[in-house]
């Protein structure tokens, strides 16, 4: 998870938020957060995540939205990670 946060921070994401679920959700621990300026941007947080995450052995279950880049999900299992992008994230 801190992994996928620093991947992030690489591709100078916004926002950069851990929401820790465990005392509420059984379906994932934890929740990373991080914002995009645009399209692009959006779909170069993501791509580093998946790759940084990659390398480290850890491959995601499934990834959700890339084409529009408005929300992209990125489920690891124990966590999972949301890149909005500006306008999305404020909704």
């Amino acid at each position: 998870m801190r992994r996928a946060l620093d991947a992030a921070a690489e591709k100078k994401a916004l926002d950069l938020t851990i929401l820790d679920l465990r005392s509420i959700a059984s379906f994932t621990d934890f929740f990373v957060i991080a914002t995009g300026t645009n399209r692009r941007q959006v779909q170069a947080i993501s791509d580093e995540v998946v790759e940084q995450l990659k390398r480290a052995g850890n491959r995601a279950a499934r990834v959700e939205g890339y084409q529009t880049a408005e929300w992209i999900l990125i489920d690891y299992g124990d966590f999972i990670v949301h890149v909005f992008d500006e306008k999305a994230r404020r909704f």
